[in-house]
């Protein structure tokens, strides 16, 4: 599966992998799963790794992306996104995504690496743990 998360409980963070070509179909699925997951607490940060992504999102898929954001704020609030790019196109398209999505987080930041992003999220959170479970419908394992 191309699009995979983990929820960490503890710290409320929900950790999404993104891996090779991801279409808007997988993305929006992935919104749609999680929305339903019990698990997913009412309020989380969000760790997202496309550092494995090779396909390039366009403009109106990113606004999509945001829309559905938006659409399952009833179920799950946001607050900071640490996003990794692993390739320059996708570092650009991302701080796109920033603003189109930057009402539905407290703050968000593009990364190159995840051990920058991991250090920048927990920064946001100094008291949290490393404990964590795993999503019902598409966990990943790290």
């Amino acid at each position: 599966m191309p699009v995979k998360y983990k929820i960490d409980k503890a710290n409320r963070i929900i950790r999404t992998r993104c891996t090779g070509l991801v279409t808007i179909e997988e993305v929006v699925d992935h919104f749609r799963v999680l929305e339903l997951d019990p698990d997913c607490p009412d309020r989380a940060d969000v760790l997202l790794d496309l550092s494995e992504e090779i396909s390039i999102p366009e403009k109106a898929n990113l606004q999509k992306i945001a829309e559905e954001i938006r659409r399952i704020r009833g179920r799950v609030q946001f607050g900071t996104c640490a996003i990794i790019a692993g390739t320059d196109a996708l570092f650009g398209m991302l701080r796109m995504f920033e603003v189109f999505a930057e009402q539905y987080f407290r703050e968000s930041f593009v990364f190159r690496t995840v051990d920058e992003a991991e250090v920048w999220l927990a920064s946001q959170h100094p008291t949290t743990s490393a404990a964590g479970t795993s999503g019902t419908c598409k966990p990943f394992s790290t």
